[in-house]
This record gives C-alpha cells, sequence and structure tokens, in this order.
C-alpha cells in the first residue's frame, strides 16, 4: 500500500542551535524595544511641554568639521551616525542569514522573503493609493517608503508587555522577516533617497572599505585598526551624497562568518571562530541599547499641542502612512505567507494556526526607527510634513501594536503550552526533547 507523500510545513519549529541564537538576538532586542518606548515617550512629553524650545535648541545644536560636510545637529549626527551602528549589525545578521541562516536553503526562505517583499510592496502600494484618492499636494508621493519598514525593537517590545510566549518557530520567521525587511530598507533608501552623487568620494570611500576588508577575513580584530577605518568609510559615503547608514551595511557584510582554512601568524582571532558573531555579540548591544534610543529621542519629539494633530489627520501622507502600517502589512505579510502555501501545497505546522499569522501580520505593522529615518528623507527633518510623519508613524504603530495584541493574547494559552514543550529536558542533556524530534528543522534541511 502507497501513502501519498508528506506535504510540506512552513513555520516549522528550528533546530536547537537556531533557536538558542533567536532567543539571544531577541532577548537584547526586547531590553532595546524599551529602551526605544522609554526615549520616544521623553521626547513626546519634553517637546509637548512648556519648556519644548529647549528640546528644539538641543536637537538642532550642530558641530563637526564643516570642511567634511560633517557640521551636523545632535538629530542628524543620531541619524546619520548612531544608525549605522544599527546597519551594521544589520549586515551582519543578512550575512550570516545568507551564507549559514535559514535564507541560505531556498525552500526555508521562502515564506520569511515572499512575506517579507509583499510586505513592503503591498504598504507601499497603498499609501500611494490613498495619497492620489485624497489628491497628492506637493512632494507628497516621495514618501511612499515610510510604511514598508518593520521595527523589529519596538514589536519586541510589545511582545513582552503583553506576555506572549512566542514559540520559537514564530520568533523565528518574526526575525528573518525583520532581516529581509532591513535589506530592502537599505536598498530602497540607498536608490530613492539619494538627492545627488559625487563619485570621486564614492571611489574614495571603497580605499578604507578594501583595507577593512581585508583585515577583517584574516581575523586581524584590533578596535585601533578597524574603527578608523570604518569611520573613514563612513565619512566618505556621508560625503557621497549616499544616506550614511549604507556604509554601516557595507562594513558588516564584510565580516567573515564562515571559517577560513588558514590565517597569517599574527592574527588575532583563529581560522575557526565566527568574527560575524563575536561582532555582533559586542556591538548589538550598543546598537539596542543606545544608538537606536537617541535616534528615538532626536525623531520622535513633534509638538502635538496648538493644533498638530488636526493637521495631521488633515495631511494625505500621514494617512497613508497609518493605513500601509496598519492594513498594509496586515495584508502584505500574511498574504505573502498564504501565497506560498497556495502555490507550493504547503501547511501550517499542526502547533500553530492562521490566527498566529495575523498576528505576526499586526505586528510587522510596528514601524518606527526607519519609517522616521525615511520619512527625514523624504520631507526633511523639522519641515511641517515632517512633524505629521512623526505622528502618523506613531499613531499607526501605537494602533498595529494594539490590534496586535488582541490577536495574539488569544493564542496565550496554546503559546504556554508550546513554551513549555520547549523546555522540557527529560534526559537532561542540556537540550529540550522537543528539539531532538524527526519533525524539528535541522541544517540543510528544507
Amino acid at each position: 500500500m502507497t501513502h501519498p507523500p508528506l506535504r510540506p510545513r512552513i513555520l516549522r519549529r528550528p533546530s536547537w542551535a537556531e533557536a538558542q541564537r533567536v532567543a539571544a538576538a531577541l532577548r537584547t532586542e526586547t531590553v532595546g524595544g524599551a529602551l526605544l518606548l522609554a526615549a520616544a515617550v521623553a521626547a513626546l512629553l519634553w517637546a509637548n511641554s512648556p519648556w519644548r524650545e529647549g528640546y528644539a535648541a538641543l536637537r538642532d545644536f550642530s558641530f563637526g568639521p564643516h570642511a567634511l560636510h560633517l557640521d551636523l545637529s545632535l538629530g542628524q549626527w543620531a541619524a546619520d551616525g548612531l544608525l549605522a551602528i544599527f546597519f551594521f549589525v544589520a549586515g551582519l545578521e543578512l550575512k550570516r542569514e545568507f551564507l549559514v541562516g535559514d535564507l541560505r536553503d531556498p525552500a526555508k526562505a521562502a515564506v520569511p522573503v515572499v512575506a517579507a517583499l509583499c510586505g513592503v510592496a503591498v504598504p507601499a502600494a497603498l499609501f500611494t493609493a490613498v495619497v492620489l484618492g485624497l489628491g497628492p499636494s506637493g512632494d507628497a508621493l516621495r514618501g511612499w517608503a515610510i510604511p514598508t519598514a518593520t521595527d523589529i525593537a519596538f514589536a519586541l517590545a510589545v511582545l513582552a508587555v503583553i506576555g506572549a510566549h512566542l514559540p520559537a518557530s514564530l520568533r523565528s520567521f518574526l526575525l528573518t522577516l525583520a532581516v529581509v525587511d532591513d535589506l530592502v530598507a537599505i536598498t530602497i533608501i540607498a536608490i530613492f533617497y539619494t538627492s545627488s552623487l559625487d563619485l570621486p568620494a564614492l571611489a574614495l570611500a571603497l580605499v578604507p572599505l578594501a583595507v577593512f576588508t581585508f583585515l577583517v577575513q584574516r581575523r586581524f580584530t584590533q578596535w585601533w585598526l578597524l574603527l578608523p577605518l570604518a569611520a573613514a568609510t563612513w565619512a566618505l559615503v556621508h560625503a557621497s551624497g549616499i544616506h550614511a547608514t549604507v556604509a554601516g551595511v557595507l562594513l558588516g557584510l564584510t565580516v567573515p562568518v564562515r571559517p577560513r582554512e588558514s590565517v597569517p601568524r599574527l592574527s588575532t582571532l583563529s581560522a575557526g571562530v565566527d568574527v560575524a558573531q563575536r561582532f555582533e555579540h559586542r556591538l548589538r548591544p550598543l546598537s539596542a541599547g543606545v544608538a537606536v534610543p537617541v535616534f528615538a529621542f532626536f525623531a520622535a519629539g513633534v509638538t502635538v499641542v496648538g493644533g498638530g494633530l488636526g493637521a495631521t489627520f488633515a495631511d494625505e501622507v500621514a494617512l497613508g502612512i497609518m493605513a500601509g502600517l496598519v492594513a498594509g502589512k496586515l495584508v502584505g505579510v500574511f498574504g505573502g505567507t498564504w501565497l506560498v502555501t497556495r502555490f507550493t501545497r504547503a501547511e501550517l505546522d499542526e502547533d500553530l494556526s492562521w490566527w498566529d499569522v495575523l498576528g505576526l501580520s499586526l505586528l510587522a505593522g510596528i514601524g518606527f526607527t526607519v519609517s522616521l529615518l525615511v520619512g527625514e528623507l523624504a520631507f526633511g527633518t523639522g519641515s511641517e510634513r515632517d512633524d505629521h510623519v512623526k505622528l502618523a508613524v506613531l499613531m499607526g504603530s501605537v494602533l498595529a501594536a494594539l490590534l496586535a495584541s488582541v490577536v495574539l493574547r488569544t493564542r496565550n494559552r496554546v503559546y504556554r503550552r508550546i513554551a513549555l514543550e520547549e523546555s522540557e529536558d527529560a534526559d537532561h542533556d542540556g537540550i529540550p526533547d522537543v528539539f531532538q524530534r524527526s519533525d524539528v528543522d535541522t541544517p540543510g534541511r528544507g
């Protein structure tokens, strides 16, 4: 008697090693998300207090060498400088995922990649439709990319507040989705938000970048060698007209994740060391705990009192952003996941349901860090429309968070049961028993 072949399953439980890596990364991002929220609230309170002029004066205080195009305000230093650390870590994640992580396997990568791409395309299309439907004024359409980004730190902070014990498979999916989302956001910033390009400066940036690459590939990791090269690359990319955060990604992509056959005798690390993991372990806390919260503090301070809220709701850009974050992300991520199952005959893992995908899709509508950055690039820091963008991103993200909380809370009992299963270790070998079953993803398995 022959049996029909088993249908492939998506959102399966990852391997124990992958689950540990994801959990460690998400713990840091959760703490960073709490700091991000605190910084944003502090900025809003200060910007709407009787001392609001002091906030504006601090944000707009400028310093730096003018000859190197680095006479920047504190707000710009946060957006161009500190966020480069955030994007450096994103570059490390991207390389790891594509070379040794989930994205190296086309079968496993299909779901998060398609979901992420649809989660970018649908919000952008919905934003454009809303703006055109209401009648675009001025440069309104320049903001089409604002609702396309997902803020993983903000999303995880929401998860921590609502107490959802998200299963390992959903955590892995959420992180991989965010990594692909970051890649798309970086590409959009580099291509669509570069107003002028200085080719000689860009060509010069390749010199310190090449030296940085040469050193890290051969495991020379002394900070006094690498930091000046990274700073030079950043400064030259900034001078070229491309947003300086792109330099962070390029530097991150040069760091090796695979072992070498041999390294020079003077190398500070052995040939088998995962250099990207070392860098990520050291820099992720700095990125999540300092860089992103400081950026949020200078980016989120928008004045609501005195008619700011009414003017925001009268701006088609703000309405398009809120529609893109809440409805666009929901339709895009959920629809992309459904399309994969529809055209590959795959089905969800037996422990999960489409309610889980719905909750994650709503959670993906929390756009903050990159959304605010794109808003500044699109309309200019401190402009009236930039203020509308900030309020729209905040309101859209909060609404998406509330809706996600409602959906995910209904599944908390299921999540607690799965979390208990994923912690039981009857044979005391240090690996929970459920991760040793045959239905768990293993390296190289689709």
